[in-house]
């Protein structure tokens, strides 16, 4: 009777831990906001829930890179351990140099040309920025540099679409054919990722 008695508790306490693990999913996936998730905190002690706040590049051990990886609204579990990512901001930031070209002072052909000879001396060992202080249009004083840059309010879309497919080092063109720009571009930075995310953990799953 007693050893029935113990497998019985044993079977109960089991079934309660089972459920108790599939509670904390569930309700990791009506939780939200930061301040659902404190009430959350609040009224799960035994759980030991907790927000953590992380950044890219900042925290590396391995779960904080998984969690890095992770979108917002994301919810998963590692081991007895769940976790809901509740908010999840990227930004890539971009840096380059560049020569300008003014399609509306020059003609087409004109324009191929110096692409031609300004990318034949870089290839020759001709320093990038001495190249933009001799042909640039747009009369910077950066010797091309851009800067870290990021959205279309600082250079043109197609320029950062572009110079995020290249690797460091690649030397090519942009051209907005509208606007009757062209660029001479060459990437000398690698990109710069900033990812900050705010993370609801508790134990159970």
């Amino acid at each position: 009777m007693r050893t029935f008695l113990s497998g019985l508790l044993l079977f109960i306490s089991a079934s309660l831990f089972a459920q108790a693990n599939l509670n904390v999913t569930d309700n990791f996936k009506k939780i939200n906001t930061v301040a659902e998730a404190q009430q959350y905190i609040d009224a799960n002690p035994t759980l030991k829930p907790a927000l953590m706040s992380l950044s890219y590049g900042k925290d590396t051990s391995l779960i904080e890179k998984r969690l890095l990886r992770q979108k917002k609204g994301d919810v998963f579990s590692v081991g007895y351990v769940t976790y809901k990512v509740l908010d999840a901001t990227e930004n890539v930031a971009y840096r380059a140099n560049y020569i300008f070209l003014d399609g509306s002072s020059l003609t087409p052909s004109q324009v191929d040309s110096l692409k031609k000879i300004i990318t034949q001396k870089a290839s020759s060992g001709t320093a990038f920025e001495q190249l933009s202080d001799q042909y640039t249009m747009d009369g910077n004083n950066t010797h091309g540099d851009t800067g870290w840059f990021f959205g279309e309010e600082m250079m043109p879309k197609e320029f950062q679409e572009a110079v995020s497919k290249h690797k460091l080092g690649d030397i090519f063109y942009v051209d907005v054919p509208e606007k009757q720009w062209h660029y001479i571009v060459k990437k000398t930075y690698d990109d710069q990722v900033k990812k900050d995310i705010k993370v609801l953990r508790a134990n159970g799953r």
